[in-house]
Formats: structure tokens, sequence, C-alpha cells
């Protein structure tokens, strides 16, 4: 699989005509992202690859490089040819210190708002154990017991629900512009 590091990305950009596809969600995209970078999330990659221009290459950007991994193999797998991953994604690019842009109201990142709401559950369930009932003590066990799951199996099923809700997801009347621009 190709891969390209985030300085070669820059040369590329101020040189070369490419697609820059972001395939992380729309808050971690809101709240900072390279400058005509496109998103498309990793999950709406099978259903709307058609919006994709097939005659230019494509540099694929996460996080940190492990969605944009899943998204190559995706795409090439849809039948597109020149797809590069970029390596160490967005992270890697600000470490360089090199330009980005960022939604002025953007909501917070997914990892922060994880990080919120469990703070937030435990809090409640051991509130609740000392007001109401011993037993509510569980809601604070259970979301604990969650995290600790979240980080064995690298997965998050609290972030995928929050990156549901309405405040994560990208106005209706940019949608159209996500891609096409």
């Amino acid at each position: 699989m190709s891969e390209c590091t985030v300085l070669t990305l820059n040369e590329k950009l101020n040189n070369d005509d490419i697609n820059l596809l972001d395939v992380r969600e729309y808050a971690e995209f809101a709240g900072g992202r390279v400058e005509g970078a496109r998103l498309l999330p990793l999950g709406d990659l099978e259903k709307r690859h058609a919006e994709i221009d097939h005659s230019k290459p494509i540099y694929v950007m996460c996080r940190t490089g492990n969605r944009s991994g899943q998204a190559q193999q995706k795409l090439k797998n849809l039948g597109f040819k020149d797809v590069i991953n970029v390596q160490g994604g967005f992270e890697a690019w600000k470490k360089e210190d090199l330009p980005y842009e960022k939604d002025e109201k953007a909501p917070w990142a997914l990892e922060r708002q994880v990080r919120f709401v469990a703070g937030l559950f435990v809090l409640i369930g051991f509130a609740l154990s000392v007001l109401v009932h011993p037993y509510l003590i569980g809601i604070s066990v259970f979301i604990g017991a969650g995290l600790v799951f979240s980080a064995v199996t690298d997965t998050c099923t609290m972030g995928l629900i929050l990156a549901k809700m309405p405040w994560n997801r990208r106005p209706v009347s940019c949608e159209q512009t996500a891609v096409n621009s």
C-alpha cells in the first residue's frame, strides 16, 4: 500500500492537483483540518465513493493514520487505483507545525466528549448510591467496566454514539459542499 509523510503531502498540496480526503467524523474535522481537505467519514465511503474524482491521486487522512489505512483499503476494493495513506494523520501534521484551519464553533473532540460523559455518569452513579440506594453504584461500575473494555478492544461504543448526536453532525447546508468543493 502507498503511503506518504505529512511533509510530502504538504509539497503535493502546493504543487499538484490532488484529492485530499479526511475520513474522520465531523466533530474532529471541524476542530482542525488541512486546508482543502474534503470530509468523507470512513463509515460513509461505500455509499458516497461516487463523489470522488477518479482522475486525480487520492490522499487519505485521519487523526493518526489508522482509519485512513482502512479507508485506503476500502477505496482500493472499490476500484480506485492511486490511493495514498498519509502516515501519522492530522496529529503528525500538527506536530510538524504545518498550517491548518478549523471551524470557529467546532464541537469538542469526541475523545473529550467521551471523558466528560463517562466522568459525569461515574459521579451521578456515586451520588445516587449515596442519596437514593447503594445498588445504584452499579452505574459507576458499568461505566468503569465499559472503559476497560474500550481500552482492551480499542473500540469505543460511547464515542460511536456521541458521534451521531446532533451537535456532532455536519450542518445539512454544508453536506453538498463537503466532497464536491
